[in-house]
């Protein structure tokens, strides 16, 4: 059985999952992703290098790092994680540049511990005062074991193609312009696009959409609008991309967060 239950307060986006044949398409997220798994081996793709978390095992993804996700074996998984805007983390630990995680896995029983308590405090509608305080005391844990290196900046052509992908989220992908914006074939552009971030610049594109009908759906609690908003055929269409990456479709996901 396949189960994903989602829940916001201070800012911060709690999932609390359970699954056994679901598999989570390559996807990255715009925020970081800091996670325990609870039960089974949680199995997923990397930057090419092929990870497994175990029970106890601290799962931590930086922004728009591309990965897949699933069930090790038949016995399932259960999991839950924490989604932090980068602005929100940075805000916390008063620094203005972007931070990486420099280990995907670690096992920390006290950061583990800081974890399920801000997680479930989310969970369980806890007052938002009480979640903005400890995610103060996850992130001081966080900075005392040193995971954190300081981010690389972004190739310029990079920056400058996501930057065109994002302004025009609610239109069909229109690879030839950027291309010529970039002075860069098409094939020039994916190989260097795919170099750079782990995943093509389509699977990008489609990423953000997903993205920014999630945040729509939680800002006006109208599905339809963002089905509009951001350029899918209908509802059964975002519904159908929805799934792939948060594993529950984005009706469901109404419902969840109302």
């Amino acid at each position: 059985m396949n189960k994903f239950i989602y829940k916001k307060s201070a800012g911060i986006t709690a999932l609390s999952a359970s699954m056994t044949d679901f598999t989570y398409k390559k996807h990255a997220h715009q925020e970081y992703a800091i996670g325990v798994t609870l039960r089974g081996i949680q199995e997923y793709n990397l930057e090419g290098s092929l990870q497994l978390s175990y029970q106890n095992g601290i799962m931590l993804f930086n922004p728009e790092q591309a990965h897949d996700g699933m069930a090790h074996d038949k016995t399932g998984l259960d999991y839950v994680m924490l989604y932090i805007k980068p602005e929100l983390l940075l805000e916390v630990i008063e620094k203005k540049d972007i931070v990486r995680f420099s280990t995907p896995i670690v096992y920390d029983h006290r950061l583990e511990q800081r974890i399920l308590s801000l997680s479930h405090a989310i969970l369980s509608e806890k007052n938002e005062v009480l979640c903005s305080e400890l995610l103060l005391s996850l992130t001081d844990n966080l900075i005392q074991t040193n995971l954190s290196i300081d981010d690389k900046k972004d190739n310029a052509l990079i920056r400058k193609a996501k930057d065109m992908l994002h302004a025009n989220l609610e239109h069909v992908l229109k690879l030839e312009e950027i291309c010529k914006e970039l002075h860069l074939s098409k094939f020039q552009f994916i190989r260097l696009f795919k170099a750079h971030t782990g995943i093509s610049p389509y699977q990008y594109f489609l990423n953000c959409k997903i993205e920014r009908a999630k945040q729509l759906i939680e800002k006006n609690r109208d599905i339809y609008s963002a089905v509009a908003e951001c350029g899918f055929f209908d509802l059964t269409h975002l519904n159908k991309h929805f799934k792939s990456v948060y594993g529950t479709t984005a009706f469901e996901y109404l419902s969840i967060i109302n």
